[in-house]
């Protein structure tokens, strides 16, 4: 039974029970509700939330007023290790939206603090945000419901942009080079079943990365 390491918002739980359930044979180890044993994971799972704490991010912030006055140090404290635990082992990591830009940031990168336009409120579960692929792009969607107000600014070290908001090239898609799966998206696939693939591709290199 494969081992995933995660950290889950309560009011998240309901997008990812459907695409857990298909696949009861994986393990899934919330670290919101209790201790988890990164060394007995066979794979990480980064998910929305919070901005990320000042104290790890690599660059110096001009204007605090425009982070969430609610940030959560305990999880990015346990993400980032949890990070450099799976990427020591080669494990799977699907990072999404925060967990996207903490995946950056773990890897050396930084982040614009804040950007207009792309958190708006029909954003958040309509698939209306337009965009361009690289051509060795290994998921595809033409429009997703991303609705966030940071992004990736500098790439962290090996990620590679794999898709980016077609009207102002905002980051949405980047890969982690020469391993195994390391897939960070802006969006959300957890709100719909159109990013189905993408869940059964991680889920399937979970399930054959069992250590």
């Amino acid at each position: 039974m494969p081992n995933l390491a995660t950290w889950i918002r309560p009011k998240d739980d309901k997008w990812f029970q459907p695409f857990f359930a298909k696949h009861p044979d994986i393990h899934v180890f919330d670290a919101r509700k209790g201790d988890v044993a990164l060394d007995q994971m066979d794979g990480l799972l980064l998910t929305g939330g919070s901005d990320i704490s000042p104290e790890f991010l690599r660059q110096e912030i001009p204007d605090p007023s425009v982070l969430d006055k609610q940030i959560d140090p305990e999880r990015d404290r346990w993400e980032f290790k949890a990070v450099e635990e799976a990427v020591s082992h080669g494990l799977p990591i699907l990072a999404i939206c925060k967990g996207l830009q903490l995946f950056n940031v773990a890897l050396g990168g930084t982040l614009k603090l804040h950007i207009p336009g792309h958190n708006l409120p029909h954003q958040k579960e309509n698939e209306v945000q337009p965009l361009r692929h690289d051509t060795a792009a290994s998921h595809r969607f033409s429009k997703v419901n991303s609705a966030h107000h940071q992004a990736i600014e500098q790439l962290g070290d090996d990620l590679e942009v794999e898709a980016w908001a077609a009207h102002d090239g905002i980051i949405e898609q980047v890969r982690l080079r020469n391993y195994p799966f390391g897939l960070g998206v802006q969006y959300h696939p957890e709100r719909s079943r159109v990013y189905e693939s993408l869940f059964e591709d991680f889920f399937a290199r979970l399930e054959s990365a069992k250590r």
